[in-house]
């Protein structure tokens, strides 16, 4: 499978920015699609995830409340709006596909990454 991220940028404090994941190369829903981001110097960390049939969806401590992630299987695409953005936000983001998993926090368990966007937050 195929990731290409696309949407990232460099935007103010409170802004809304909204990232979006293109899939192709296996059955987009045969995968649950998870994003993930990692700021300079840090370990990557989950952000949030979707189910395969998007009914469910789960999402991090830092960032609940103010991201939503959604995907639209008919277009194999999953995105990411982000509200309220803090400088904290900052890093590139990932998206991620693991197979017939729900959700999972973990990067091992995901075995196919885009090459992530950068996303910038600026006070």
């Amino acid at each position: 499978m195929q990731l290409a991220e696309s949407g990232g940028g460099l935007v103010q404090v409170g802004d809304s920015l909204r990232v979006t994941c293109v899939a192709s190369g296996r059955p987009f829903t045969n995968y649950a699609m998870a994003w993930f981001r990692q700021a300079l110097g840090k370990e990557r960390e989950f952000v949030a995830s979707i189910d395969r049939s998007a009914r469910d969806a789960y999402y991090s401590e830092a960032v609940k409340g103010r991201f939503t992630i959604s995907r639209d299987n008919t277009k194999n695409t999953v995105s990411l709006q982000m509200n309220s953005l803090r400088p904290e936000d900052t890093a590139v983001y990932y998206c991620a596909a693991a197979k017939y998993y729900t959700h999972s926090e973990h990067p091992s368990t995901y075995e196919y990454w885009g090459q992530g966007t950068q996303v910038t937050v600026s006070s």
